[in-house]
C-alpha cells in the first residue's frame, strides 16, 4: 500500500480521497495514530451511508483498541450527531464520511473531547506523521490489553437533546418539503422532526452512498432545482436540504427562492442573542454585511474570522461566542461544544417561522439586505501573481481599504469583495457584495476580467 499522506490530510479531516490511495489497513493505522497523539483511553465513532464507511470505520476501531483504547461505535449518523456523542460522552471521536464529495471519495473528520477540533497545528500533522511513518512497518505491537469495542445507539438522545435547544412546542402548523440527497438526513430527520407540529415532505430519504438523484451538496445551484420545485408543487412553507452527511443545512422559501446563508446567519444570530441576553458572534469575512448590522441592532458584538471551520471554532471557544456561521452553511453553536450543526440551524428557522404568521421570504427580507455574487471560482496559472494584480488595481484608490486576515479583502463605500486562493486546487474564489445589483455587477465583472487576465 502507498499513499501520500500530505494530499490525504488537510485542513482539520482526510478527505477527497479515492479509494486506492485510502484503505482499511490505512485506516487502522490512523486509527491507532488518533489515540496515540489525543492521548485517549476511550473514543467514539460514526460513520455515514458511503458504500466503504462501515469497513474503513471497524478498521479504525480494531486500530485503536489494539492500542488499549475503549470504542464506542454509534454506527450510521450525521456529522453533528458524532459531535453530540463526542460532547456528551466527553471522548474524542472521529466520523467517517467525504462530506458533500462524490460518491467515490471517504475521508475522517476528528475531533478531541467536547468536540473540539481537531486541526492541523492541534494534532493533524502529529497524526498524519505518526501514520506515514508506519505505512510500512505497520503500527509497532502495544504492551497495553486491547480494549473493548461496543455499540451504542445516540440518535434519539441526539433528537432530544437539539430539541431542547430550541422550543417548537407553540409554533403553527408548517409543511416542509426536506431533501436529503440520500445522505444522513434521511437517518436524522424523521427522528428530530418527530411530534413537531410539522408536514413532513421527504425527498431522497433513502441511504445511498452512491447519490443516485443528485450530488449531496447544496452549495451548488443544481443541486436544489428538485426542492426548488417541489416546494412550489407543493405549496410549502419551506424547503431544507442536507449535504452528504447533514451537518450543514440550505433553505429555500415559499417560492422556491434560495434563502442566503449570510440570511440565516443573521437570523439564528438575533434568535441567540435573544436567548442568552447578548453575546458574541462569529461570522467569517465572506458573509454578508448585514450579519454583523444585524448583530449589534440586537445587542450584541461581531467577531470577524478568517474562512474555515478551525478558525471559528478557535475563536468560539477563545472568545466564548454564543454562535457562529459561515457563508457555506456551517452554523456553530456554544450550547452544542462550539461545533456545527445544520439541525439545529434548522429547528432555528422552523421556529422562526412557525413563531409568526408571515411567509418565509417575508421574514428573512430583514436580514438579506445587499446584492451577492456568491461564490465564483476561476483557475488561475499563478495565483499569487493574479492576487497581486487584483492589489495593485486597488491599492491606493480614494475611500478603499484593503486587508489581508484571509486572501484579500477589498472594501468601499457601496461594496467589497474578497479573493482567496483555494488551498487544494488552482484556483482563486470570488465574493463581492454591494448596496444594489447593479454595483454589485459593476465590482464583480470588474474583478473577474483582471483574476482572468
Amino acid at each position: 500500500m502507498t499513499a501520500d499522506l500530505s494530499q490525504l490530510v488537510k485542513a482539520y479531516d482526510v478527505r477527497g480521497v479515492v479509494p486506492d490511495q485510502w484503505d482499511e489497513p490505512l485506516a487502522e493505522l490512523f486509527g491507532a495514530a488518533f489515540v496515540q497523539v489525543t492521548g485517549a483511553d476511550a473514543i467514539v465513532i460514526g460513520h455515514d451511508m458511503r458504500p466503504s464507511s462501515p469497513g474503513l470505520s471497524r478498521a479504525f476501531a480494531r486500530g485503536a483498541a489494539a492500542r488499549g483504547v475503549d470504542v464506542t461505535e454509534i454506527g450510521l449518523c450525521s456529522t453533528d450527531q458524532l459531535y453530540y456523542a463526542s460532547g456528551a460522552f466527553g471522548l474524542p471521536g472521529a466520523m467517517f464520511t467525504a462530506s458533500h464529495n462524490p460518491a467515490q471519495y471517504n475521508g475522517i473528520k476528528m475531533c478531541r473531547a467536547g468536540a473540539a477540533p481537531v486541526g492541523q497545528d492541534t494534532g493533524l500533522s502529529e497524526i498524519r506523521q505518526l501514520a506515514e511513518s508506519w505505512l510500512d512497518s505497520g503500527a509497532p505491537a502495544s504492551d497495553a490489553t486491547p480494549g473493548t469495542i461496543t455499540r451504542r445507539d445516540t440518535l434519539e438522545d441526539y433528537a432530544a437533546y437539539l430539541r431542547s435547544l430550541v422550543d417548537l412546542t407553540s409554533i403553527r402548523p408548517l409543511k416542509v418539503v426536506v431533501d436529503a440527497g440520500n445522505g444522513m438526513g434521511g437517518h436524522t430527520v424523521p427522528t428530530v422532526f418527530s411530534g413537531l407540529p410539522l408536514e413532513l415532505v421527504s425527498m431522497y430519504f433513502e441511504l445511498d452512498g452512491t447519490f443516485p438523484n443528485h450530488e449531496a451538496n447544496p452549495l451548488d445551484p443544481a443541486n436544489i432545482v428538485d426542492l426548488q420545485k417541489r416546494v412550489r408543487e407543493e405549496g410549502a412553507d419551506l424547503g431544507i436540504a442536507f449535504d452528504g452527511d447533514a451537518d450543514r443545512c440550505f433553505v429555500v422559501d415559499e417560492r422556491g427562492e434560495p434563502v442566503s446563508p449570510s440570511a440565516i446567519t443573521a437570523l439564528v444570530a438575533a434568535r441567540e442573542l435573544a436567548k442568552h441576553g447578548g453575546g458574541t458572534v462569529i461570522h467569517n469575512l465572506i458573509t454578508s454585511w448585514s450579519v454583523p448590522e444585524v448583530v449589534r441592532e440586537h445587542g450584541g458584538t461581531p467577531v470577524r474570522t478568517r474562512v474555515g471551520h478551525s478558525f471559528i471554532k478557535a475563536e468560539m471557544a477563545s472568545s466564548g461566542a454564543i454562535f457562529g456561521g459561515e457563508h457555506s452553511a456551517h452554523y456553530y453553536f456554544r450550547d452544542f461544544w462550539n461545533a456545527d450543526t445544520g439541525m439545529l440551524a434548522a429547528l432555528h428557522v422552523l421556529a422562526a417561522l412557525g413563531g409568526q404568521e408571515g411567509p418565509l421570504s417575508g421574514l428573512v427580507a430583514e436580514y438579506d439586505r445587499y446584492a451577492g455574487s456568491g461564490e465564483i471560482n476561476s483557475t488561475v496559472d499563478d495565483q499569487a501573481a493574479r492576487l497581486a494584480a487584483v492589489r495593485a488595481a486597488y491599492e491606493g484608490r480614494e475611500g478603499v481599504t484593503i486587508d489581508e486576515l484571509d486572501g484579500l479583502t477589498v472594501t468601499a463605500e457601496d461594496a467589497w469583495f474578497n479573493v482567496r486562493p483555494s488551498n487544494t486546487e488552482p484556483l482563486l474564489r470570488l465574493n463581492a457584495e454591494a448596496r444594489d445589483e447593479a454595483t454589485m455587477t459593476k465590482v464583480r465583472d470588474e474583478v473577474l476580467k483582471i483574476i482572468r487576465g
